[in-house]
């Protein structure tokens, strides 16, 4: 198991690589880079600043960035001439721009040094925030890893024995009537029934008994543990019913099908054959090989619902983690906040795929990856 678990760890790395330089690739040939978003933010401002004050549309008054001087900052990538937002702007404002930005170097230059960076876990500064990456990361990530993991634990805390009464009662009214629950809750969007919670519990039409923003009250830092542990309770109990909702279909079905498949088997039908009872059959035999893939599989469905639902619940509930760190960051073509997020969430993924393999290994030790071809 570890010459397995040291080739993985080593697979990291030109993976990792892969991944990034496709994205970079990708995002050369994206229209409206961060130097155009500027450009265009100026432009904006030159117009407004003109009706205001009687300026011509080549005379902007630009505004201060960080980091750069008063006569311009941000921008995009490609010829300047090609951009409107660049007409009756000064071509040293734009020049300044691209310089700020990391614009003025070709694009592999860029690539490298971004890479080497990566190495050391410095992810440079954000464009239009003016801090750096990391320090960003590390502030929004506990948001996104408590609601990831909060769900998580209640997805399985749901699905696993839902699952196992529904296989054991399999074709009883009990597993009709839940197997219509667990449709509509796998045909739904996660999304559409955080706008329901919204709108009927959050103050949109009906009741208002959930905050719907952020995971503390304002002053509570000053509050005794158990206050502060109710305060962090009631905000995140809406969006972490929204992933619930939205993710215990499948666990729910994957459960009962492994018990069912594991049911019919041979080893089954002799137990009960030597007069063991059906819960010694159930938890003593059919469990432990049932749950192999299930238990093994928490980290990668962690990981799933990290990346994948919590975006969009973050940005509904204006949760101030990771997801929608990176949503602005698309928004604005903030390129270092961009790739910085996609750099951490696929090295976590990329590990937590090795510790899913690592916990095959605990739940049933007669699994040995070496022995593979």
């Amino acid at each position: 198991m570890t010459a397995y678990l040291l080739r993985r760890l080593l697979l990291v790395v030109p993976t990792l690589f892969g991944i990034i330089l496709i994205n970079f690739v990708v995002i050369q040939f994206a229209p409206g880079g961060p130097v155009e978003q500027m450009l265009a933010e100026l432009r904006g401002e030159g117009e407004t600043m003109g009706r205001l004050t009687g300026e011509g549309p080549g005379e902007v008054r630009q505004p201060q960035q960080p980091g750069l001087s008063a006569t311009g900052s941000g921008g995009g990538e490609g010829p300047r001439g090609a951009y409107r937002g660049a007409r009756g702007l000064d071509p040293a404002i734009v020049a300044e721009i691209e310089r700020a930005f990391g614009f003025d170097k070709p694009a592999h230059v860029r690539f490298v040094e971004m890479l080497r960076g990566y190495v050391t876990f410095d992810l440079g500064r954000s464009l239009f925030r003016d801090r750096p990456v990391w320090d960003l990361v590390v502030e929004k990530l506990p948001v996104s890893i408590s609601l990831g993991l909060w769900s998580t634990l209640i997805i399985y805390l749901i699905s696993i024995p839902l699952g196992i009464r529904k296989a054991v009662r399999d074709g009883s009214r009990f597993d009709l009537w839940t197997s219509a629950v667990v449709l509509v809750g796998y045909a739904i969007p996660g999304f559409l029934f955080a706008v329901l919670l919204v709108v009927l519990f959050a103050g949109g039409s009906f009741l208002q008994w959930f905050p719907l923003r952020g995971l503390a009250s304002p002053g509570a830092e000053a509050w005794p543990f158990w206050q502060r542990a109710l305060d962090y309770a009631w905000h995140i109990a809406l969006p972490t019913l929204t992933l619930v909702i939205g993710g215990f279909a499948g666990l729910t079905m994957l459960t009962k099908n492994s018990f069912l498949e594991e049911i019919n088997k041979q080893y089954v039908l002799t137990a009960r054959a030597k007069g063991a009872t059906e819960r010694r059959v159930l938890y003593g035999h059919v469990f432990r090989n049932a749950m192999l893939i299930i238990i093994a599989g928490f980290p990668a469905a962690f990981i799933g619902i990290l990346f994948t639902g919590a975006l969009l619940v973050e940005i509904i509930f204006s949760l101030d983690g990771l997801g929608l760190l990176g949503f602005e960051a698309a928004i604005r073509r903030d390129y270092p906040v961009m790739f910085g997020t996609l750099y951490i969430f696929t090295l976590l993924g990329l590990v937590m795929q090795i510790v899913s393999d690592f916990t095959y290994t605990l739940v049933d030790p007669r699994i040995d990856f070496e022995a593979r071809r």
